[in-house]
């Protein structure tokens, strides 16, 4: 009882008073509360948010696909902890497994079966927890909060060392039941018991059968399933070695042969001449799929081990790509050189001449002369060498074969001379200027040696027209090689007619007088080419019978009329037109072929058509020189023709008449009403003045109109003295061109996608290349870039036939799957041909499987290869289920058990009569006989 005195107050109740004043008060948050409360406020957004709204912030992961990743940082104490949210927006609510084989699946999916879950682990450098109690007290705060928000996500705490991948977790199932995880691996020694179906399955009965001794003589309902991955062996190149060896030498030790040369992969294609492509596909992965079933003892899983993967129920496969076609890496083929020849069209701004580039005042710069590789003289010897062989079979300008779209591009011919030249300039050194400069001077002096030698310029076709639609390099090799050959037969002509001369002479001094139709047949005769030849013609049709002034002597003793008299060079009656003055039949003369030109000659005729007005003028020499040949060769065939005859053949709307019924050689008054046009009856016309000086000559007599020793002469100096920039730009369309016509040869079945690739890239090459049409372009550093761009474009399909091609020859008897593969893959690489390959970062793989049909099993169990002797010691055959020999590099199973729960087991507004079924035991293993994972699913109420 409290006293009544006034006293001091006694030190008991001091302390009493201190210590009612610091009492504990519960209705403040303690530090832990507050850490659920957190983890609670951030799961509640995530619920309100939901999927679709959570993926503005989301990380979509590479490997599973359609997965997503939110995650939000959190501090409890002094620690820092992250959690991540993992979700799917199309989350249908079923288990995973590999059971949905069309998507890849997050680990903690596989191995517990889940779709959308959260993992909360410490932010330190293992990012898991060593503690066992912290991790159960952080697992508990989760499951709090969670419960809290009533959110039946499953939540997960990495425990123990990393590399055990170990995970402990926990799941609200919203009934009385509430799913516990754990997860664990054996990186080695792995028992012996469970490297057999045998041991897993009574590993699994024993988390539920406590009470039983013997599990293998009692039945259980347990749904089992098992997917088993099988790759095929990779080429080993000390196999390869030791096959070769024992393939060189005889079963008697001696040798087969003094040399023998390993093949590659690609040796027939199209490209092998110049590279030798990486095999795209280095393997395959086959899955070998048995779906659910029950089994009751473990000798039906003894069984189960010793089944044949024939007999699985789904057979999936996918390739193993390299890296290189993935783009983790650069590719060695035509793209990479065209990249390095862009990079040389750059530099050859720098100098005036070839010439430059390889003197030593005049190199170019510093850093380019440190980094620039020419290979040495043997090379070059060899390059020349395979250059100016001539190729037997080729044929030039060949429309077959050859893509539509092929000509739209400025460059030459795929065989062609200088097409071939760029080729082996591609991979001559590294393709710098430096060592094009080199090969190109020796190029041109080998031309120079097979002009001067009057010898067939190889690779180029020796009569034709000179097509401009190609590069100004290729016409000037097409008429530098018809000028050698109008060179070989004016000398073969001469020698002959030397023979002719001798056996002429020889018959005129024993007195033959058929010594006219010996001159007739050996010179008169296919002296030349001619044009306006008539198909049905085999020769003139009014031969003639005297011989020319050459031999004066000779034509005396004919008796004949006098040479201006005597109808030469005539290929026929011109229909029924007749001469104006003698009324005889208008004769179509032998004319000869219109000089050839290029297109720079092209250009300078025109020129100076339009500096003098009007080509009426002949201010251009050409002009003038075919239209006198053509009179003189009219003259020749018609004796007795006029000028206005001539007119009404060569020209006839410059004769005007009213009267078409005369000039058609009817019946009516003769000669023809009818009168030259206004400009060619005008004072000094050009034409009359040329028709008066032109001598009657047929075009077998004539000069010929194209002089080859000038025409050639001015091409080897065209190829002599182009500036080092107009021949990169050249080469540059010329490279680009026959690298895709080479791609386009590429067999590779009915892949359409490929062939659509290519011929956009045929479109894509002409449009960025239009810029190079005219021979003297405008280059700037935006062209520059577009063409390095255009050389990453071409990367990108040159990957893609590589790839159709491998497939094609690998699935040539189940063309269905390289289809469907392939199919597969350019969906998947098409988002990122837009990026320039060869960059760094991480880039998502490739691992779509597709479905193999029961008869396409066979093919593919094919190419799983039995391994060799020198293999068999990488294989420990610990494992069964053998193909070919090859055991499963990975074993995947689940066991489950399910038991049907009445409606007493759930909450008291469930209904009583509710059933359902309820996994209570789910365990998934992985892994081989080195490595072993698994993952335990338990479903309990307490």
């Amino acid at each position: 009882m409290a006293s009544t005195s006034k006293g001091p107050t006694p030190p008991e109740d001091d302390n009493q008073e201190e210590e009612f004043e610091h009492f504990d008060d519960f209705t403040l948050a303690s530090t832990w509360e507050r850490f659920i409360s957190e983890i609670e406020a951030v799961c509640r957004q995530w619920l309100a948010d939901g999927p679709r709204n959570l993926l503005k912030g989301a990380v979509c992961l590479d490997a599973p696909e359609g997965l997503y990743r939110v995650k939000s940082d959190l501090k409890y104490a002094s620690k820092g902890y992250l959690m991540e949210y993992y979700f799917e927006t199309n989350n249908d609510g079923k288990m995973s497994d590999w059971s949905y084989w069309t998507n890849e699946l997050h680990d903690l999916q596989l191995s517990f079966g889940v779709k959308d879950f959260l993992v909360i682990a410490p932010q330190s450098a293992s990012g898991v927890l060593l503690d066992r109690p912290e991790a159960t007290k952080l697992l508990s705060a989760v499951a709090i909060a969670l419960s809290n928000c009533s959110s039946l996500w499953p939540a997960f705490v990495p425990v123990h060392d990393p590399s055990r991948k170990a995970y402990i977790g926990i799941q609200n199932m919203g009934t009385l039941f509430t799913r516990r995880f754990e997860a664990d691996r054996i990186g080695s020694q792995v028992p012996v018991k469970l490297m057999h179906l045998e041991g897993l399955f009574e590993l699994f009965v024993s988390k539920f059968a406590f009470n039983l001794v013997d599990l293998s003589m009692h039945l259980f309902k347990v749904n089992f399933k098992m997917k088993l991955t099988y790759k095929s062996l990779p080429i080993d190149d000390e196999d390869d070695i030791q096959e070769v060896d024992a393939e060189v030498l005889g079963s008697d030790g001696s040798p087969k042969s003094n040399s023998h040369s390993k093949t590659q992969w690609d040796d027939d294609c199209p490209w092998s001449e110049w590279y030798t492509a990486e095999d795209p596909i280095k393997g395959f992965e086959l899955h070998a799929l048995w779906f659910e079933t029950t089994v009751g003892s473990s000798l039906v899983m003894a069984e189960l081990e010793n089944a044949s993967p024939l007999e699985a129920e789904k057979w999936l496969i996918s390739p193993n790509l390299s890296e290189a076609l993935g783009g983790n890496g650069r590719t060695i083929g035509f793209a990479s050189q065209l990249h390095l020849l862009v990079a040389a069209l750059d530099k050859s701004f720098e100098a005036q001449f070839m010439e430059d580039f390889v003197s030593v005042e005049n190199s170019g710069s510093e850093s380019v002369k440190s980094t620039a590789v020419v290979p040495p003289p043997t090379v070059l010897d060899r390059v020349l060498k395979d250059l100016f062989n001539e190729v037997e079979g080729v044929q030039l300008g060949s429309p077959e074969g050859e893509h539509k779209s092929s000509r739209a591009i400025k460059g030459a011919p795929l065989q062609s001379l200088f097409a071939q030249f760029c080729l082996h300039a591609l991979w001559f050194g590294d393709c710098n200027i430096h060592a094009i400069a080199v090969l190109w001077i020796e190029f041109v002096r080998e031309v120079r040696w097979c002009w001067e030698e009057s010898q067939p310029l190889p690779r180029m076709p020796a009569n034709g027209v000179i097509d401009l639609s190609t590069s100004l390099v290729n016409q000037k090799l097409h008429m530098l090689s018809i000028c050698i050959n109008k060179k070989q037969q004016h000398n073969q002509r001469h020698q002959k007619d030397g023979q002719n001369k001798d056996i002429l002479y020889a018959h005129v001094k024993e007195g033959n007088l058929v010594q006219s139709e010996i001159y007739h047949d050996g010179i008169m005769q296919g002296s030349c080419e001619e044009r306006d030849r008539p198909p049905t013609s085999d020769g003139p049709s009014d031969a003639p019978t005297a011989l020319t002034s050459e031999f004066p002597d000779t034509g005396k003793l004919s008796n004949q009329k006098p040479s201006e008299h005597i109808r030469r060079g005539s290929a026929g009656v011109t229909g029924s037109m007749m001469l104006l003055k003698s009324h005889q039949s208008m004769h179509t003369p032998y004319t000869q072929d219109l000089p050839l030109m290029t297109e720079d000659m092209h250009e300078e005729r025109l020129q100076a058509v339009e500096a003098f007005g009007s080509s009426f003028s002949f201010s251009a020499q050409p002009e003038k020189e075919i239209l006198s040949s053509d009179m003189s060769a009219f003259k020749a065939a018609n004796p007795d023709a006029v000028f206005e005859d001539f007119i009404r053949w060569h020209s006839p709307r410059d004769w005007e008449t009213d009267d078409n019924d005369a000039m058609e050689g009817s019946n009516k008054e003769w000669p023809p009403q009818g009168r030259l046009s206004e400009r060619m009856s005008e004072k000094g016309n050009a034409w009359r003045k040329f028709w008066n000086e032109a001598p009657p000559l047929p075009a077998s007599e004539q000069k010929p109109l194209l002089d080859p020793n000038r025409e050639g002469e001015k091409a080897l100096h065209y190829l002599e003295t182009l500036p080092p920039h107009l021949l990169l730009e050249q080469m540059i369309c010329t490279a680009f061109r026959a690298a895709a016509d080479t791609l386009n040869q590429a067999t590779f079945g009915t892949l359409k996608p490929v062939a659509t690739k290519i011929d956009q890239l045929y479109l894509t090459l002409a449009s960025s290349l239009r810029c190079f049409q005219t021979n003297d372009p405008f280059v700037d550093a935006e062209t520059i870039d577009d063409l390095k761009r255009l050389s990453s474009i071409f990367e990108h399909v040159e990957k893609l036939v590589t790839l159709a091609v491998s497939l094609h020859r690998k699935f040539m008897r189940a063309p269905r799957l390289s289809e469907a593969i392939f199919n597969d893959y350019i969906n998947f690489y098409i988002p990122k041909m837009g990026t320039a390959s060869g960059g760094g970062g991480h880039t998502k793989e490739f691992t779509k499987k597709q479905l193999v049909r029961r008869r396409e099993r066979e093919i593919v169990a094919s190419m799983f290869t039995p391994p060799t002797a020198n293999q068999s010691w990488r294989k420990v055959l610990s494992m069964g289920n053998l193909l070919n020999g090859h055991e499963p590099v990975l074993r995947e199973i689940i066991f489950s058990k399910s038991e049907q729960i009445s409606g007493s087991y759930y909450a008291t507004n469930t209904p009583k009569d509710y059933d359902q079924d309820i996994e209570t035991y789910r365990m998934y293993i992985c892994g081989t006989s080195n490595d072993l994972s698994i993952a335990l699913a338990v479903a309990s109420c307490d």
